[in-house]
């Protein structure tokens, strides 16, 4: 993922109102944030209970989403999207999305489970836990990364996709 700076993420979210985008508090690490190892980039608002953004490179450049969790938590274990991690070490929530262009201002959302501390570049990139001893390791790795970039795609291309 190419690295952006703070001003640049916020001159790419889509789907999201003037004061929404004023009010984005962005992670007290951010400086640190190493975005060559992310297929994505989400963190959570510091000030603002259950809300979270996240950040994807697109061909026409950064895309940026506003982010809803979920009040309640799913009744067992819940599998990410994403990621399809069966060990996580975080769990998966549900967090929706205001849709693009006229169907996200009518309140049309879209919702996905995913980590609930964006942890999916992580888990792509760790061994599954258990593999055949003449695995190819990296080329596993390297499946499961390109996987987790997809469906992240698909998801915010379906987002975008209500755009005029």
């Amino acid at each position: 993922m190419n690295t952006y700076t703070q001003q640049e993420i916020l001159n790419s979210f889509r789907g999201a109102t003037r004061s929404e985008i004023k009010r984005v508090t962005f992670a007290a690490d951010f400086a640190a944030v190493d975005f060559d190892r992310l297929e994505y980039y989400g963190w959570h608002d510091r000030k603002i209970p259950r809300r979270a953004y996240l950040v994807v490179d697109r061909a026409d450049g950064p895309v940026a989403l506003l982010l809803t969790r979920a009040e309640a938590k799913p009744r067992g274990r819940a599998m990410c999207t994403w990621c399809n991690d069966v060990n996580l070490a975080d769990e998966a929530v549900l967090y929706t999305v205001r849709r693009g262009g006229a169907a996200g201002r009518k309140g049309d959302t879209l919702g996905v489970m995913i980590c609930a501390g964006f942890g999916c570049a992580k888990n792509a990139r760790s061994l599954p836990p258990a593999f055949h001893a003449a695995t190819d390791l990296d080329a596993l790795r390297g499946e499961r990364i390109a996987d987790l970039r997809r469906r992240v795609h698909a998801f915010v291309t379906e987002v975008l996709s209500t755009e005029g």
